[in-house]
């Protein structure tokens, strides 16, 4: 009787381990990657477009212009899934007003003031695009170059774009071979490799600039709760500039050590750099100072229960909650976005880093290379 009973166990495991073996196997088939046409460009190179799909329902999709994510789905707490990510709806619309949205920011992400720096006794002057200031590379960045693309994974969606920004482009010095991959995770997340080298000694600080709603722009982003692992931020001056050393958020409207809604404290004009940046538009800095995966922050939107968290390898996140939005451009749904529909968390180092040298340097030499690594995962609650 023993044996038996031993023999039906046997074969109830072996089906059941089939079972989920068959299961896995199937997971892994609903996986994809895929390619198609988008548009052109003036010059007449077409672009296209790729779809990352996983097996729970995450669909992601990114155009080689500019590495632009256009699209991006994540799931509400009845597992509904939805676009939470402010995009155009054609290629067109990203050439002027609309250019960051989505898009990857580089050479040098965010300010550099006066629209210049100095590295090893030369002085480099910039595209002043932002008043006196160069902002995300002054209209020369890598947002504006056609990648080349490669579908890397099929079964873990991953596409590695590769693109060349030239020597002089912008002001920047140095050839900088730029290297960014995108996976999309089996547990809705999709991770950002980044990895450049240069021939000749640049500054580089790169991120994505994706903005996000997780309300699917039905409202603005208010109502969001935010959570910044950051104990400090950078103060900056009229021009958005950082002009010293890190600030403890502590008292302020700054502090989102513990979770607080975005519009909580968004108009207290009575602070100085809330009223400089109309919002939010400043650096945090990570209280965790290494540069190992962390959590750095984290998003909750009450209505549909989506939850968003950043892990990074870098030093800083810009939080800004589209303070310049004006209603002007219209993307998905038919949806003006208008003032703060939407926020982008950028993982970056310090603005104007090029010309503080006590901040955490941005200088990339010969022989060295730039690798960092930037993770949003979505679930709900």
């Amino acid at each position: 009787m023993k044996q038996l009973t031993l023999f039906f166990l046997t074969i109830l495991m072996t089906t059941s381990c089939n079972s989920n073996s068959e299961e896995s196997s199937n997971e892994n088939k609903l996986a994809s990657i895929s390619e198609a046409v988008y548009g052109k460009l003036a010059d007449g190179r077409e672009t296209s477009i790729f779809t990352l799909k996983n097996a729970k329902g995450m669909e992601v999709t990114i155009t080689n212009y500019g590495g632009k994510i256009i699209t991006w789905t994540a799931p509400d707490r009845d597992g509904n899934y939805e676009n939470v990510n402010l995009g155009m709806t054609k290629l067109e619309d990203y050439f002027d007003g609309a250019s960051f949205f989505g898009t990857l920011v580089g050479r040098f992400g965010n300010r550099i003031g006066n629209a210049k720096f100095s590295l090893d006794g030369e002085e480099f002057q910039l595209v002043a695009n932002n008043g006196v200031n160069n902002l995300h590379s002054g209209g020369f960045g890598v947002d504006k170059n056609l990648w080349d693309a490669e579908i890397v994974d099929s079964e873990n969606p991953t596409l590695k774009l590769t693109t060349v920004s030239p020597d002089g482009a912008g002001g920047f010095p140095g050839n900088l071979s730029a290297t960014v991959t995108y996976t999309l995770m089996p547990d809705d997340a999709l991770k950002i490799d980044y990895k450049a080298t240069t021939d000749k000694p640049t500054v580089v600080n790169m991120t994505n600039h994706s903005y996000f709603n997780l309300g699917g722009f039905e409202r603005d982003v208010l109502g969001h709760e935010v959570t910044i692992h950051a104990d400090t931020y950078l103060p900056v001056d009229k021009g958005l500039i950082p002009f010293g050393m890190p600030e403890s958020v502590a008292g302020t409207p700054f502090d989102f050590t513990t979770s607080h809604v975005i519009g909580d404290r968004i108009n207290d004009t009575t602070d100085t750099q809330i009223s400089r940046g109309g919002g939010y538009d400043h650096a945090w800095v990570f209280t965790d100072k290494s540069d190992e995966m962390k959590l750095g922050a984290s998003v909750y939107e009450p209505t549909t229960g989506r939850v968003m968290e950043v892990y990074t390898t870098e030093p800083a996140v810009q939080f800004y909650t589209g303070n310049f939005l004006t209603g002007n451009l219209t993307g998905h749904k038919g949806v003006n976005y208008k003032k703060r529909w939407g926020f982008c968390l950028e993982t970056e180092h310090y603005p104007d880093a090029p010309n503080k040298p006590d901040y955490p340097s941005t200088t990339l030499r010969p022989g060295e290379t730039y690798e960092t690594t930037t993770m949003y995962k979505f679930s709900a609650k």
